[in-house]
């Protein structure tokens, strides 16, 4: 298969010294993608005329449904449904040869079903498309109409067993979807040597964001891909292990245990810390940061009918507290701002928020902090705030944001960084750098890690993309609003159907909406097109 760059020219990888000549046209070419005839379906789904250009349906081919598209003149069929989390891809947003989805903005090549942009690992099945006798007919595979999912092809390692334990071509520090986007990229464009991934985590790559809106997920639920996935295409993994130390001049990373590894590329993706609180107090026992999935477990346990307090209205303590509202006796929040989100959402959609919750039976402690944790018998029962309030608590959740593990940005040969922890230059404001520890955001910087690796020269060009899931709403946003001095609303916070815009100098830098989609993943595919949306053409 041909390389999404077109490029089939041989690759050269260096291990150890010794280049390594890989083709990409060595993959076996498959002529007709229906080779099981009893896997087939076609059937004709609409007359030519029943679809304008720039136009798509959902249409039915019996045993499943498929997306039909017309673009210039031409049309194409694609899965149906976003890999990522199933989103109706009808209602996403056809633009410059692509479609966006219309929950979490993953894009998709029309003319390949190419994953292009993220979040989500896997494309969009292509199926056959003929016009006769001014009918429209589609060709499909039964099973793709069924799973609406397809991974790229990929490579395998050569000559595994040939490779000395102690040294690999790649190494990949973190299991994020930084790390993993990286070594799936890699063997996507044909690169056939050893890839390690390392985590301090017990676990393969997980869905983590569901660990606060789905918090009684177990981890075979939530994994990205399964273990027989790794196996498939030669990936390596290291669990409960951390790198202590890089030796940057001879590349060689220690392990805390004094293990050594040789590598010849270095990925460093390790994510970021949740911060803790400094108070008295807060060594006692059920105190949570939600870092793993049996965190969230033990927190929903710990919290059934009894008493929550949840500290910091970040996006995890605030989607942590709404899904315990149906669970706890009581659930409160404290929160050192006046407003949840007021720096990220603006006074006014904060307290529309704040209402929600409200109305949920959660209580707010605004404008205070945390002096005190109290326990009996070496668990939590009290969290005294600086007010002087003291709140009822057998379980304590610290959402007040994440610490960075320092901006990586590097110019030493070889070495890499993405994720969580990196500050990059962002094409939408000037390549002004920037942090923004986002779930889209990883899988991207995974990406482009992995292409230039390979010497591809590629940069990032990617819009920020996050939502937010609360009490059966959903929250999504896009852009970069750091330092927006306006806000025009359109729709009605009160009813929470509405669009916000963030402004800066007459210009829109971001928008958030609620009940209103797919308004986000439109201004998503303006702002990629590098066209920009004054604030006059918003009020």
């Amino acid at each position: 298969e041909m390389s999404p760059n077109g490029k089939a020219s041989p690759i050269i990888y260096k291990v150890n010294g010794t280049a390594r000549h890989f083709h990409l046209e060595e993959h076996p070419i498959v002529i007709n993608p229906y080779q099981n005839l009893k896997d087939v379906v076609e059937a004709s789904v609409c007359h030519v005329k029943d679809l304008e250009n720039g136009q798509m349906r959902e249409v039915d081919l019996g045993c499943g449904k498929a997306l039909l598209i017309k673009e210039n003149g031409d049309y194409y069929a694609l899965g149906h449904k976003c890999p990522h989390y199933g989103a109706p891809l009808v209602k996403g947003v056809l633009s410059r040869g692509r479609v966006r989805c219309p929950w979490h903005g993953a894009c998709f090549n029309i003319g390949t079903g190419d994953i292009e942009d993220f979040p989500g690992l896997d494309s969009l099945p292509k199926f056959q498309v003929k016009i006769e006798k001014e009918k429209v007919y589609i060709r499909a595979s039964k099973q793709a109409l069924q799973t609406q999912r397809r991974t790229k092809v990929m490579a395998k390692c050569i000559s595994l067993s040939n490779y000395n334990i102690s040294s690999t071509n790649v190494l990949i520090i973190g299991a994020g979807p930084a790390g993993l986007v990286c070594a799936e990229t890699l063997r996507q464009e044909g690169f056939s040597d050893r890839i390690v991934m390392c985590t301090m985590d017990r676990y393969l790559p997980y869905d983590r964001p569901k660990l606060s809106k789905s918090m009684d997920s177990h981890p075979d639920q939530i994994a990205l891909r399964p273990k027989e996935f790794f196996r498939s295409y030669d990936i390596e993994f290291l669990t409960e292990t951390q790198v202590a130390a890089v030796d940057i001049k001879n590349k060689i990373a220690v392990f805390q245990d004094g293990f050594k590894m040789e590598y010849n590329k270095l990925l460093i993706a390790p994510g970021n810390m949740p911060k803790t609180l400094s108070c008295k107090g807060k060594e006692v026992e059920n105190v949570f940061n939600i870092r793993t999935p049996e965190d969230a477990n033990r927190v929903v346990k710990l919290a059934t009918s009894k008493n929550a307090v949840i500290v910091g209205a970040s996006f995890l303590g605030m989607e942590v507290a709404a899904y315990l509202t149906e669970k706890a006796h009581s659930v409160s929040v404290v929160e050192l701002e006046e407003v949840p989100f007021k720096k990220f959402f603006g006074e006014r959609v904060g307290r529309a928020i704040m209402k929600m919750f409200e109305n949920n039976r959660v209580k707010f402690y605004m404008q205070t902090e945390v002096s005190e944790l109290r326990e009996q018998e070496g668990k939590l029962k009290e969290v005294v705030l600086k007010s002087g309030k003291v709140l009822r608590a057998d379980v304590c959740v610290i959402g007040i944001g994440k610490t960075s593990l320092g901006m990586m940005q590097t110019n030493i040969p070889g070495v890499f960084a993405a994720g969580d922890a990196v500050a990059f230059p962002l094409a939408l404001r000037n390549n002004k750098k920037a942090n923004i520890p986002h779930w889209q955001m990883a899988h991207i910087h995974g990406r482009i890690a992995a292409l230039n690796m390979l010497a591809h020269g590629t940069e990032i060009s990617t819009v920020p993309y996050l939502w937010t899931a609360m009490f059966g709403k959903s929250i999504r946003y896009t852009g970069y609003g750091e330092g927006f001095d306006d806000v025009v609303i359109q729709g009605d916070l009160d009813e929470l159907k509405f669009v916000a815009f963030y402004t800066k100098n007459d210009e829109v830098v971001a928008v958030a909406s609620m009940n209103y989609d797919p308004i986000v993943s439109k201004v998503a595919e303006v702002l990629a097109a590098g066209r920009s949306i004054r604030k006059r053409d918003v009020e």
